[in-house]
């Protein structure tokens, strides 16, 4: 297996076709990993939610990462780290911005619209609001593991 850093452009495709990754966040010295659904545009990272731990913590410290990654088998995979900073989207400043994310988020499945069902049911609370936000990438890196076996053949 040979690994190689991956340019900042293969990232940006990766981001462009991927939807699941892993939020890092971190509060008062204690780390928080949490998988997202999120969307790629322009330097951002789109992502549907409602309030719990994460929005509290990122709230309290913006600044994330996120990882994604593809995996063929043990010697072949990609993975792509961002940096960046939360930045919650309220309505009705950020209208435009919350559209944008709903339709960006909408092409990939509707499983958003589930989650804040299956919220509502959990917590019996009907007024669970949408809650959107996008993270601007400040950095961001990636790996690509490649089977010598697989070039050479």
């Amino acid at each position: 297996m040979e690994v190689n850093e991956m340019a900042a452009e293969e990232c940006k495709v990766v981001l462009e076709h991927a939807s699941l990754g892993r939020l890092g966040c971190s509060y008062e010295n204690q780390p928080y990993v949490v998988p997202i659904y999120f969307a790629y545009d322009s330097g951002y990272l789109y992502v549907f939610s409602t309030f719990g731990q994460k929005i509290k913590w990122m709230r309290a410290n913006p600044k994330v990462c996120v990882q994604t990654d593809q995996a063929q088998n043990q010697s072949e995979w990609i993975s792509v780290i961002v940096n960046g900073e939360y930045e919650e989207l309220p309505g009705p400043q950020y209208t435009a911005e919350r559209k944008h994310a709903s339709s960006l988020l909408a092409k990939r499945s509707y499983w958003w619209l589930n989650a804040l069902g299956e919220r509502q049911m959990r917590v019996g609370d009907k007024s669970i609001e949408p809650l959107f936000f996008r993270i601007q990438i400040h950095s961001m890196s990636g790996l690509r593991a490649t089977d010598e076996k697989e070039r050479r053949g």
